[in-house]
């Protein structure tokens, strides 16, 4: 990325640039449905497609940032037990995130031929483009290795085994999980990539999946984003702006039980396989049945527009609802009780070579203040009863407590270390 020189310019760009996506299958549905407000997080607009959002705050950047158009994302099994070393890694990072999202190379570079470059390199030239680093820890983080056990939250809870899981152990949790999300893929890539490279010795990748949404240079109007089934994704999610509903439905606060969270979330992670090739075959009355919304314009069956309510009691010609009660819109919406905040991707990794078919799907990510009362039972519910599970599959699966923001001086995790 570019050198030092170019910092003031860039600091130019976050005056009026920073502010203003996933599917939701699996967990709360196609976005849109019980949830608050229009969503703020459509692909951003291609004018301030290259800002820097700062790194430090009271809050973790990525989590209620407007969404960039791609993320990287992954997570790591420690390979020490001295948790003197845990810091040293977690200081580590943070001053190369602090650097990484303000679009600067991970460290100084030596001039000394002799030694590996200080950064991989394949970012030299570009600018920041919107770069979020979003650190948490997972439950095993809280075994016996580190002497942390007494300090779980009680809301760090597992998740229990749903219904038509088909999960993959590879795919699955992690000590610790890094969200890289920027409005370029080599630029998230290069971000995840680096910070592996600082962790050798003491940590080692478990899994790692990238994905994506429309880029706004593809639909600079920022017009709801669609899926990999073809329906509209991001209708409604919580509204970011509205400060009262984010406190409510995703930042965790010291007298939820655990302290040094005040001023984090939990995030579960799902990746979750579509049956494209079934999909395909699939007719389109079917396809909006299962969904519960029209596929062009994606509103509710028997409306005309995206952001109209659905009527769940409006029948059809043959007398029955128009949406039905195992829909996914319908079981999805919880009755408007439970909400999550969402900001999942999509994602395609070729072919399974077993099958012949797409690897592809959506990687869902979600914030929530307490699992056990938002994501579980939406997600309980929707592995009994949504129409939509004949055509996903859930193949990975991790909770995770994304930690407080960080403040200059400070480091990744200082609350809990």
């Amino acid at each position: 990325m570019k050198g030092k020189s170019t910092l003031s310019r860039r600091d130019l760009l976050k005056t009026g640039a920073v502010g203003g996506l996933g599917l939701l299958l699996g967990a709360g549905g196609i976005k849109g449905l019980g949830m608050l407000g229009e969503s703020k997080q459509t692909a951003s607009a291609a004018g301030d497609s290259d800002a820097v959002i700062p790194f430090h705050g009271a809050h973790q950047a990525g989590i209620v940032t407007p969404m960039q158009d791609f993320v990287c994302m992954g997570a790591f099994n420690l390979t020490i037990t001295d948790i003197a070393e845990v810091r040293k890694l977690l200081k580590a990072w943070t001053v190369a995130s602090a650097r990484l999202a303000n679009g600067e190379s991970v460290g100084e570079e030596s001039d000394n031929a002799l030694v590996p470059p200080a950064d991989t390199g394949e970012v030299m030239g570009l600018q920041a483009m919107r770069t979020t680093l979003t650190f948490g820890v997972g439950p095993s983080f809280f075994d016996s290795r580190f002497g942390l056990a007494d300090k779980r939250p009680s809301k760090l809870v597992d998740i229990p085994a749903f219904k038509g899981d088909e999960l993959v152990d590879e795919w699955s949790r992690g000590d610790l999980i890094v969200q890289v999300c920027a409005n370029d893929p080599q630029v998230a890539f290069h971000a995840l990539r680096n910070l592996a490279r600082i962790a050798r010795g003491k940590a080692v990748l478990r899994w790692l999946q990238q994905g994506f949404q429309r880029t706004g240079a593809a639909d600079a109007s920022g017009s709801t984003p669609r899926n990999l089934l073809g329906f509209k994704d991001g209708t409604v999610n919580t509204n970011v702006e509205d400060k009262q509903a984010v406190k409510d439905i995703v930042w965790a606060e010291a007298g939820d039980g655990a302290s040094w969270m005040d001023g984090g979330s939990y995030m579960i992670m799902r990746r979750i396989r579509m049956r494209i090739e079934v999909w395909d075959r699939t007719s389109l009355g079917e396809q909006e049945a299962t969904f519960g919304r029209h596929r062009q314009s994606g509103a509710p069956l028997g409306a005309a527009k995206e952001h109209d309510l659905a009527d769940y009691a409006k029948q059809g010609k043959n007398g029955k609802p128009m949406i039905g009660a195992d829909s996914h819109m319908a079981v999805a919406s919880m009755g408007g009780k439970v909400k999550i905040h969402r900001r999942g991707y999509s994602y395609s990794n070729g072919i399974d070579i077993k099958t012949g078919q797409l690897d592809a799907g959506l990687l869902f990510i979600c914030y929530n203040r307490d699992p056990s009362s938002q994501y579980i039972p939406m997600q309980a519910k929707m592995s009994e009863v949504d129409r939509l599970n004949e055509y996903i599959e859930h193949v990975g699966s991790g909770i995770y407590a994304m930690l407080p923001g960080v403040n200059k001086g400070g480091y990744i995790g200082d609350t809990l270390l």
